[in-house]
């Protein structure tokens, strides 16, 4: 809560594949630079993010593979669902990402695309992968909480 205005968050696209396929290291929060139908088209829901990846060029971040589809009012004005948009992000969070991206194995994923207070956002993760492993020991850990809140459940009837 800033000056006294609370924060308003309207979640548009959740990337659940990312936190099942990556440890998420670190999270960012970027500005997304769009045109007025893809704001509309967010706005109504219309967008993917699971085949979608950071790419930084040039000390600028890019999201690829993002799709928002096109709207339907836009006619002429639409854009290619699928064009790389640019992030907006301070130079020094971009320097971070490019030191922590170095590494062998860490890449940066989209997390979720929200409205905050009006303006289209998206986090975006540092991320390195999960072996086969990792994967089984989180699918055993959630099996686990189910059991035992399926068992709290029961005894409570």
């Amino acid at each position: 809560m800033k000056n006294g205005k609370s924060e308003a968050i309207k979640l548009v696209a959740n990337n659940k594949k990312a936190y099942h396929d990556y440890f998420i290291i670190d999270k960012y929060e970027a500005g997304l630079a769009l045109v007025g139908t893809e704001v509309k088209s967010l706005r109504a829901g219309k967008c993917s993010i699971k085949e979608a990846y950071i790419r930084i060029e040039d000390g600028e971040a890019f999201v690829v593979g993002m799709n928002i589809s096109p709207y339907e009012q836009g006619n002429i004005f639409n854009r290619d669902p699928l064009r790389v948009r640019k992030l907006l992000l301070h130079k020094s969070e971009i320097n971070k990402l490019i030191g922590d991206t170095s590494e062998k194995g860490f890449t940066i994923m989209p997390l979720q695309v929200y409205f905050k207070n009006g303006r289209a956002k998206i986090e975006i993760g540092l991320a390195k992968g999960k072996k086969l492993y990792d994967k089984r020991q989180d699918i055993a850990k959630k099996d686990a909480r189910r059991e035992v809140e399926r068992e709290f459940k029961v005894k409570n009837l």
